[in-house]
């Protein structure tokens, strides 16, 4: 299959926008690192703190890794498993809030839906690098 090159410059701007935003709620996760630990599923083993810093870890990486095209295509594969891999932090987040106020209640099950595009996005980055 061969991609355009307007594919490849959609894919590249594509890369530095997911990694800015990635790198930027990675950085998040050690600057304010509370709200993450609070979603973090109880079931799982270990501190939430430790959960909190290894995605942001995860995170920061991911994003590093999308910015150079040598490394872009892998790592649009490891955002894929990133953003399926929180999705039960986000369910947990609804399961959490779902007593407080209705904006929260919108806001914790308006993420739902969102790892969709953001799944297909990495996947669109991956195929056009």
């Amino acid at each position: 299959m061969t991609i355009t090159p307007l594919a490849q410059r959609d894919a590249q701007t594509t890369a530095y926008r997911v990694a800015a935003m990635l790198i930027g709620i990675g950085t998040l996760h050690f600057l304010a690192p509370k709200p993450f630990d609070d979603i973090v599923p109880a079931e799982l083993p270990g501190s939430s703190r430790f959960y909190t810093y290894a995605s942001g870890v995860v995170e920061i990486g991911t994003g590093a890794l999308l910015v150079p095209r040598s490394t872009r295509r892998s790592a649009a594969l490891a955002a894929v498993a990133l953003f399926v891999g929180v999705f039960p932090a986000n369910v947990n987040m609804c399961r959490l809030w779902w007593g407080k106020p209705w904006p929260m209640r919108i806001v914790a099950l308006a993420r739902l839906p969102l790892q969709i595009p953001m799944i297909t996005t990495a996947l669109k980055i991956r195929r056009n690098s």
